[in-house]
């Protein structure tokens, strides 16, 4: 998408895409490409409540704000969740930082293997210029006035045999008095720019309220919105527009004549995948039942246990030389356990506090009762029973606050 992926223009494109993923899709937005501005929860809850009240369908909030300030427990977080997702939506910021935080994580990856499993990227405004093989440095360009360059991009669409670089903005016209298009560049900017790159890239340019969607299935691009999209390839310029359905392979190659055969845009469908091995999966899934089990019935020996074989299936499999994708995808599954078990002992311990709650707000009227009453023995007493309970009491001048702790 060009811009306005938040706006009335793009509430129909999103339906659309939603609906070839079918009607339960997991639909996320990531948040790194502002991960460094103040107002970047802001943006997600703006986001979060457009697909509430326009898209009529639930959009949770994936964060990967900095990696250099996320936990290893908040990053493999965020990783589970975009495996599970269906839907990618990713949008407004700085293209360049979005890049950097990505570079030695496994995001970029798994958005791809999503996308081949059949779901979908929504890469929109700043996120758009960070799917090709390059990334347009705007700010630093447009702003500080860093020489023309570009910075290697995820290159997401490479995985799929599009040799581009996005950028979106192509007419923008904020500038009033001087040339803003091809993303606040200007013609004689991007013309250098252009010259810059490889002679097998071209560049994909999408107008605001704009969206290029690919159907890779039936590899064809459709465009939607209210402007069109432009291949710059070979120093040759060729407009695509909207309301039409295309070949992908003219994205692909070299241009050619003015006639393009249209076809109508059909759903996508997962592609088929080798089967893995059974007996070595067969016990994969056994072990991550008993681990569901085990946390389920609020076993934990049983989930450890479970964690532990898998982990030894793991590396027997190794040593056997099982297919190295099947080892890492079985490693992922272990890495979802320990995330599971971390995420239980979380939600344990805030259930203990909340049923905890009558019976210690009770205790402690009580205990205040007697403090005014004088009698300091009785209130001790209270005070020593909620303490062997793990319950930290804390006399303030706003009252008596409690917390539990059960370490």
């Amino acid at each position: 998408m060009g811009s306005g992926e938040m706006t009335s223009t793009m509430v129909e494109v999103h339906k659309e895409l939603l609906n070839r993923c079918g009607g339960s899709a997991r639909a996320v937005f990531i948040d790194t490409p502002a991960g460094f501005q103040l107002n970047a929860d802001q943006l997600s809850e703006r986001a979060v409540d457009y697909f509430k009240t326009h898209i009529n369908h639930p959009l949770s909030v994936v964060t990967y704000k900095s990696a250099a300030t996320v936990s290893a427990y908040e990053a493999e977080m965020a990783f589970r969740s975009l495996r599970e997702a269906d839907y990618f939506l990713i949008g407004p910021g700085s293209p360049t930082y979005a890049v950097r935080q990505w570079r030695l994580t496994p995001i970029p990856e798994i958005i791809i293997a999503r996308v081949v499993r059949g779901g979908c990227l929504v890469a929109a405004s700043a996120a758009a210029l960070t799917v090709g093989r390059f990334t347009l440095p705007v700010y630093e360009i447009y702003k500080v006035g860093e020489p023309l360059h570009w910075i290697e991009g995820t290159d997401i669409l490479g995985s799929f045999g599009f040799k581009l670089v996005v950028v979106p903005h192509w007419n923008n016209a904020e500038g009033g008095n001087h040339d803003t298009r091809f993303c606040y560049m200007g013609e004689p900017r991007f013309k250098a720019l252009a010259e810059q790159l490889p002679a097998d890239i071209a560049v994909l340019g999408l107008d605001e309220h704009t969206a290029c969607l690919i159907d890779l299935d039936k590899d064809v691009f459709a465009v939607r919105g209210i402007g069109r999209a432009c291949l710059l390839m070979a120093g040759a310029r060729r407009y695509f527009e909207r309301g039409h359905t295309y070949p992908a392979g003219l994205l692909k190659g070299p241009l050619i004549g003015d006639a393009f055969p249209r076809q109508s845009a059909e759903p996508f469908a997962p592609p088929a995948t080798s089967a893995p091995d059974a007996s070595f999966w067969d016990n994969v899934h056994h072990l991550q039942r008993t681990f569901q089990e085990g946390t389920n019935s609020r076993v934990p020996e049983k989930s450890v246990n479970a964690m532990l074989e898998l982990d030894g299936l793991i590396w027997k499999a190794q040593e056997e030389l099982e297919s190295q994708e099947f080892i890492s995808q079985a490693r992922e599954i272990l890495r979802d356990m320990i995330i599971a078990l971390g995420t239980g002992i979380t939600d344990a311990t805030r259930q203990a506090a909340e049923c905890l709650a009558p019976l210690v707000e009770g205790l402690l009227a009580l205990r205040n009762k007697y403090r005014r009453q004088n009698k300091w023995e009785e209130a001790d007493g209270i005070r020593r029973c909620l303490m062997n309970a793990r319950i930290i009491i804390e006399d303030t001048k706003e009252g008596s606050q409690w917390r539990y702790a059960p370490e």
